[in-house]
């Protein structure tokens, strides 16, 4: 039985990942099962293999699924952006404008607590260190930041995923997060990485807190918004 894609002016490959996404969310698609082959999900859709192929990598991006050569396509139990879906992801957003991103994690180091957070001042972090590109050209800078107290890998291809799926296989359950916006000059370090000069630029906290209000993730972004405003749309 083949899936009707409506009207919707939006890439094939968006609506199928919609599609895709609405039976992760609504238990179709268990956690840890495996979703359909291509070959399965062509037929079923009526697109070719590069619109799957790329509708599963973006689910993959938002952290939904992942892909593992002889296995097939796993979903994740991110119970994160299933708390969020009710906004629209940024990813997803710049996927609906014809656009791509992808991310690279540069370094994962063990740091002093940054000054901003409440503790004692010698407790230890993670640092994720990680870069988005916009269409292949730098756009965000991450640093993500985990009390180490959680035993994290510190491998950084493990990062390359979904971060949250990292910290879910560690038993770590969201229950709320908080995000602020500034506009800082960043430093020369993150300016070189995103390859421009020091200028001022949109920069985002983000607080992540478990079941007890403990917080799990404090995370610094810079978004070279010159290339691209940072967009939320929210689904009611």
């Amino acid at each position: 039985m083949s899936v009707h894609l409506g009207r919707k002016k939006e890439p094939l490959y968006i609506k199928v990942k919609d599609i895709l996404k609405e039976r992760i969310l609504t238990g179709q698609y268990p956690v840890h099962s495996i979703i359909p082959a291509e070959p399965q999900l062509e037929k079923e859709f009526g697109v070719s293999k590069i619109t799957i192929r790329k509708a599963v990598e973006l689910l993959a991006l938002e952290g939904y699924v992942e892909k593992q050569s002889g296995v097939g396509t796993t979903v994740l139990d991110n119970k994160a952006f299933i708390k969020m879906s009710k906004g629209q992801n940024f990813s997803n957003y710049l996927a609906q404008e014809g656009k791509q991103i992808t991310k690279d994690t540069i370094t994962v180091s063990i740091v002093v607590k940054p000054s901003e957070l409440d503790g004692p001042e010698n407790e230890l972090f993670y640092c994720i260190e990680r870069l988005y590109y916009l269409d292949d050209e730098p756009y965000i800078h991450f640093c993500h930041y985990i009390p180490k107290a959680l035993s994290l890998p510190e491998d950084p291809q493990v990062y390359d995923q979904s971060l949250y799926e990292v910290l879910g296989k560690a038993g770590i359950i969201f229950d709320r997060f908080r995000d602020e916006f500034a506009v800082e000059v960043p430093s020369n370090k993150v300016a070189n990485l995103l390859g421009i000069e020091q200028q001022p630029l949109l920069k985002r906290f983000r607080f992540a807190y478990d079941i007890n209000d403990k917080l799990i993730e404090y995370s610094v972004a810079h978004y070279n918004t010159q290339k691209q405003n940072y967009v939320v749309n929210f689904n009611v």
